[in-house]
């Protein structure tokens, strides 16, 4: 699975944004080949919102380009602030409990060597993420790479806020174990799912 993020800072009108998402960018995604999903959260006091958009293939992903741009720049229209755009591969997605709106979301950058993705993926696999579902409240976590410039995000979802804080206390605990593998932890955002759509 292949997925785009749009990240809006400063925005200015979230709830409109999201409006538009589901009335109007919705329909656009459905007619695309490959589409497996969307999702909204936003950090309200912050002034963010991102958009998760998923894909089949990469090549699905390039080819709904054309026919999303459009939408895109009215959605910033909308929305206000700056928009980034950013493309990666996802590793993996696992679901105990399906998220939806009102659903916590704590989103942590990372970034390494793109030749320690792989055998830092499987240290993930074997070993964080027993430790994440063990935590109460725990309903999916997402990890997604750029192999090429070996960024990423891990997306973990709790089923309330304070859910994600004491979660977020653990992750923090581990940070060291990720640092001696040569992992380096970037922004940390706290939000709120506002919209899911997920096949």
């Amino acid at each position: 699975m292949h997925s785009r993020v749009l990240t809006f800072t400063d925005a200015k009108n979230i709830d409109g944004g999201v409006d538009f998402l589901r009335q109007k960018v919705v329909p656009v995604l459905n007619d695309q080949k490959g589409y497996r999903g969307v999702t909204a959260s936003a950090d309200r006091s912050g002034g963010l919102i991102g958009i998760l958009t998923l894909w089949e293939t990469a090549a699905d992903r390039e080819a709904s380009e054309s026919a999303l741009a459009k939408s895109r720049q009215e959605g910033l229209d909308i929305i206000g602030g700056k928009l980034s755009v950013e493309l990666f591969e996802e590793l993996l997605a696992e679901v105990a409990d399906p998220p939806g709106p009102g659903s916590a979301l704590m989103v942590t950058r990372i970034s390494m060597d793109p030749a320690k993705i792989d055998d830092n993926f499987a240290f993930f696999k074997s070993t964080v993420l027993p430790r994440m579902k063990a935590n109460a409240g725990f309903q999916s976590v997402r990890n997604m790479m750029d192999r090429k410039t070996g960024n990423g995000l891990v997306g973990t979802v709790w089923a309330n806020q304070d859910a994600m804080k004491a979660a977020a206390a653990d992750a923090l605990s581990r940070r060291e174990e990720g640092v001696a593998r040569g992992v380096s932890f970037g922004d940390l955002s706290y939000r709120e799912l506002l919209f899911v759509d997920l096949r």
